[in-house]
């Protein structure tokens, strides 16, 4: 099945699967070794879109174990071709419509580079493979990041998102692990 097929049936599988586990956020973040992550002072994130799990409990959970010792960023589209950036963003502050609409911190939100990224995604496998939306805007950005200096990428998802062997092409991001529902998932170093 090509990349193209496998998004449109992944997409209806999370659908279903926001349907039937409404509470996956919360069974998620419960999941989170959050000792393992009190070391990422940014954490980037993302507002859910249509079936996406919501990050929020996550992040909630990494930012509250050290109170006052993390950030958290949202990504910013700024065109429909770059890669993104991250802005900070305190929970409740009000959010503006970047370049896909989607909300995001506003212009005089600082921009920043995050240690721990939360990504969603539309399948993934234990070795670290993600398949995305098909933009290829997380693949620059992550690629970005990680030019830079170390980023650890988690990938949120549900656990009926798993596939044998995500597709992967050279350019393509591989997650550091995947937190759903039912587990935390660490990808053994070397992976690919």
């Amino acid at each position: 099945m090509d990349k193209q097929a496998l998004r449109i049936r992944l997409r209806g599988v999370r659908r279903r699967l926001a349907d039937e586990v409404p509470d996956a956020a919360q069974r998620a973040a419960r999941r989170l070794p959050l000792s393992r992550f009190a070391r990422f002072r940014i954490v980037g994130a993302y507002v859910a879109q249509g079936s996406e799990i919501d990050p929020e409990p996550v992040v909630s959970a990494i930012l509250g174990y050290e109170p006052g010792a993390a950030q958290a960023a949202l990504p910013v589209a700024r065109d429909r071709h770059s890669a993104l950036v991250f802005r900070l963003w305190t929970p409740g502050q009000p959010l503006v419509p970047d370049a896909y609409g989607i909300p995001s911190p506003a212009p005089a939100a600082a921009e920043v580079e995050p240690s721990l990224v939360v990504t969603p995604l539309l399948g993934f496998d234990r070795q670290g493979g993600r398949l995305g939306q098909g933009g290829g805007h997380y693949d620059r950005t992550l690629a970005n990041l990680r030019a830079a200096r170390p980023v650890f990428v988690l990938g949120l998802a549900y656990s009926g998102q798993e596939l044998d062997a995500a597709p992967m092409d050279r350019h393509d991001q591989r997650l550091d692990a995947i937190l759903t529902e039912t587990e935390f998932i660490e990808v053994a170093k070397g992976h690919g």
